[in-house]
């Protein structure tokens, strides 16, 4: 069993860590992150248990841009809701840029460092 990995974590690279923490932390209704000595990485866990999401800076970053071959998003995190709408203008409210409305049943949008995420009312 001990050779068996589980899920730990999803980082992010990002210019700033403290501030995509605290995006997600209030997208998510989370507790403050936990915030490395350097300030160059930043674990927010989850309440109920289960894998934690973690923010590392990176010199010279590059957001990925949507949808583009140049410069992919290469991965996205998909978070689900139960309001579309009100979820929608939450994220909104604090920081989130809207890429994508034309599915019926997901959005898509950008965080403040450009990564690309879903809410899914799948």
């Amino acid at each position: 069993m001990g050779a068996v990995p589980t899920f730990g974590a999803v980082a992010l690279d990002c210019p700033d860590p403290v501030a995509l923490a605290e995006f997600y932390r209030e997208l998510l209704d989370w507790k403050a992150g936990e915030v490395a000595e350097d300030g160059h990485w930043v674990t927010l866990r989850n309440p109920q248990g289960g894998a934690r999401f973690s923010f590392q800076r990176v010199p010279d970053y590059r957001p990925p841009a949507w949808p583009s071959a140049e410069n992919p998003q290469q991965a996205h995190v998909d978070l689900d809701v139960t309001d579309m709408e009100a979820a929608h203008e939450r994220a909104l409210a604090i920081g989130a840029k809207l890429l994508d409305d034309s599915p019926e049943t997901f959005r898509v949008y950008a965080d403040p460092a450009g990564h690309p995420f879903c809410l899914c009312a799948c």
